[in-house]
């Protein structure tokens, strides 16, 4: 007889089942700490600013933008593709490796996830200001109406958009909040307080824990994970979309859809770990977010980086061995050399050379490195959206329309305020919502002690 490791322990610290709940669940229970209001209170500042920034916007008009004629489009859009990549990561995460029954994404996927519903949030501001007279955002709901004929375009970005925007957000909102139900039901029956077990109870819709339930829980989180699969691939596909319809050089290719699902999903991993390693260090999650989760996401990283460095230098290829005089200008004159030769060299050294750091072993064991480099990931996720934008838009066909593009205070304020938005989403989530999945880390606890409630696995003579 001898002792067979079917796969490696995901929980440190030989916890029982009791254990993992009172752990997980000690944020919520316990008393509201200093650095939480200090961070709520920037994050509030930010998004007022913001606010006022948006004030401005509907008041007074796009004209506060620094966009031209030549250049329509500026950081509104580049931001709101940036955010809708970042709110690819909590879908593609759960999905991709529930479909894959890959064991350990169960530490990491509630981040990402609500991380997810935060992000599109913030990306369906973008161009619902960028319409220029927001309060006739109902004019893109496909419905007849009483106004005659009156239909959507269907062959407008737009209204793809609205689309893609809407659906998206609906099946990762509905994914995030059933798969909490469970854990709501937890909640309510540790809390203390009677308003916190009415609240909890509340959204816990009733549940028991019985057989039924878990198998119908179950059931559900497959079908819409399923759906939110396909929506994964499409929604970055069509952002994509409003670029490659177009016959700009630069933008009319058909790398594209592939190139945008495969960054989205780059700086959506790297917010993952900008958030994971974040919750490391202020809750003392070690035990469950361990080293090993940390590794496998940067191993992740390694390979979508190298797809990344393979589509850039694709691009330059494809315009050079084209002969096409416009992608020649736009790529090398442009781009490489440029006015815009910073943010292109800065987006290819963020997103296709340091990540390979992620090689050595002794980079992603340090957490402050891999925290670092996580950042520097989305801020070169950031340039290559303003390089796909501002380059292709500045320099035409057209000399006599070229013109440079750069941002007025208030589309920088409008940006801040996303970013407010978005911290205090995730503050919201640390205070009130199990940061980790507790149904689902007891399904892959693994105990050394028989009197811990599970016995150790042993292969049979």
């Amino acid at each position: 007889m001898f002792n067979s490791a079917v796969r490696g322990k995901l929980i440190d610290g030989d916890k029982s089942f009791s254990q993992i709940s009172k752990e997980i669940l000690a944020p919520i229970h316990a008393k509201t700490p200093l650095w939480w209001y200090a961070a709520m209170l920037v994050s509030l500042g930010m998004f007022g600013f913001g606010l006022y920034c948006k004030y401005i916007t509907v008041s007074t008009g796009i004209g506060t933008w620094g966009v031209n004629n030549s250049v329509a489009w500026g950081w509104a859009i580049i931001n709101f593709v940036w955010w809708i990549g970042i709110g690819h990561a909590g879908t593609a995460f759960s999905i991709f490796l529930l479909i894959l029954r890959q064991k350990w994404r169960t530490a990491i996927n509630r981040a990402a996830e609500a991380m997810t519903v935060v992000a599109v949030f913030c990306a369906s501001l973008f161009p619902l200001l960028h319409m220029g007279r927001p309060w006739l955002f109902f004019f893109i709901f496909p419905y007849p109406n009483t106004r005659g004929p009156l239909w959507v375009n269907f062959n407008s970005p737009l209204f793809w958009d609205f689309v893609a925007i809407s659906a998206y957000l609906l099946i990762s909102a509905s994914f995030w909040y059933f798969g909490m139900v469970p854990d709501f039901a937890t909640i309510r029956d540790t809390a203390k307080s009677k308003i916190k077990k009415a609240v909890y109870g509340f959204f816990a819709f009733g549940w028991t824990g019985s057989s039924r339930e878990w198998l119908r829980f179950e059931g559900l989180s497959f079908v819409l994970g399923g759906i939110a699969a396909v929506l994964v691939v499409s929604v970055h596909s069509i952002v994509s979309t409003d670029f490659a319809v177009s016959v700009q050089a630069g933008w009319h290719t058909t790398i594209f859809p592939p190139y945008f699902v495969i960054g989205a999903i780059f700086s959506g991993f790297a917010m993952v770990l900008t958030l994971v390693i974040t919750m490391r260090g202020l809750y003392n999650m070690n035990d469950f977010i361990t080293d090993r989760h940390v590794d496998a996401v940067c191993r992740i990283l390694i390979f979508i980086s190298l797809i990344m460095g393979t589509a850039y230098m694709t691009e330059i290829f494809i315009a050079w061995y084209s002969a096409s005089e416009y992608e020649t200008y736009m790529f090398f004159k442009n781009r490489l050399f440029g006015d815009y030769a910073f943010q292109f060299w800065a987006m290819f050294t963020a997103n296709a050379v340091i990540p390979q750091l992620f090689w050595f072993k002794a980079v992603r064991k340090r957490m402050w490195i891999v925290f670092i480099i996580s950042i520097i990931i989305n801020i070169g996720m950031w340039f290559e959206r303003f390089n796909i934008v501002v380059t292709t838009l500045s320099r035409d066909y057209l000399p006599a329309a070229w013109a440079n593009y750069s941002p007025t205070y208030v589309e920088i304020g409008f940006f801040v305020g996303t970013l407010g938005m978005f911290l205090a989403g995730v503050l919201l989530f640390f205070r009130y919502i199990p940061m980790i999945a507790i149904s689902e880390l007891k399904s892959v606890a693994k105990f050394d002690k028989p009197n811990n409630g599970q016995l150790k696995a042993k292969s049979h003579e």
